[in-house]
C-alpha cells in the first residue's frame, strides 16, 4: 500500500507541475506546422485564427524551431496578414539567428533552439480592427551572399509557428 501512495503522489506532483508550466494567460493563439526535412522556398506555412476582440492591444510573434543545421545568422522571412476584409499586407523581415561567435540564439539546451520573433506590437500596439477571420501566411526569403535567386531547400528549421498574446495592463 506505501508504493501504491507514494506514486499517486509522484504522481499527482508531475501534473501539478505541467499545469502550471504549461498555462499561458497571454496567449490567444498559438500553433506550429512541422518543416519535414527541409524548408521549400515555395512552401507557406499558413495560420488561421479569429481575431480576439476590436479593443484590446496585443502582440504578434512569428515562432521558429531549429537545430544546429541552421547554418545562417540571420534570417528573411516574407509575412502576408489577410484580413477579414479581404485586405493583405506583407512584410519581408529580417531577425537575427546568431551571435557574432557562430552560436545559435534561442532558448533550450540542446542543439534544438527556440525563437520567439516579434511580428506586430513592438513599435506601437497592435489591435485588430476587423472582426472575424484573419490568417498569416509565411514563407522563407533566404538567399547565399551574391545569389539572385533564392535558397532553393532551407536546411534546420524544424517548425514554424505562430502567436497572438494579450498585452498585460500594467
Amino acid at each position: 500500500m506505501p508504493k501504491l501512495r507514494r506514486a499517486k503522489g509522484l504522481f499527482l506532483i508531475v501534473i501539478s507541475g505541467f499545469l502550471c508550466f504549461s498555462c499561458d494567460s497571454n496567449a490567444v493563439f498559438d500553433s506550429y506546422k512541422s518543416v519535414p526535412n527541409q524548408w521549400h522556398k515555395d512552401s507557406i506555412a499558413s495560420f488561421k485564427f479569429e481575431a480576439p476582440d476590436t479593443i484590446n492591444n496585443y502582440n504578434l510573434y512569428v515562432n521558429l524551431r531549429n537545430t544546429d543545421d541552421y547554418k545562417f545568422n540571420n534570417l528573411f522571412l516574407i509575412v502576408e496578414l489577410n484580413y477579414p476584409n479581404g485586405k493583405a499586407v506583407t512584410d519581408t523581415l529580417e531577425y537575427k539567428m546568431a551571435a557574432p561567435s557562430g552560436e545559435l540564439l534561442g532558448t533550450g539546451f540542446t542543439d534544438h533552439k527556440e525563437n520567439k520573433l516579434w511580428f506586430r506590437g513592438y513599435k506601437e500596439p497592435f489591435v485588430f480592427n476587423e472582426e472575424g477571420d484573419y490568417t498569416i501566411n509565411i514563407q522563407h526569403a533566404m538567399r547565399k551572399n551574391g545569389d539572385v535567386n533564392g535558397l532553393e531547400y532551407l536546411e534546420g528549421i524544424t517548425d514554424i509557428g505562430f502567436r497572438v498574446e494579450q498585452v498585460q495592463n500594467k
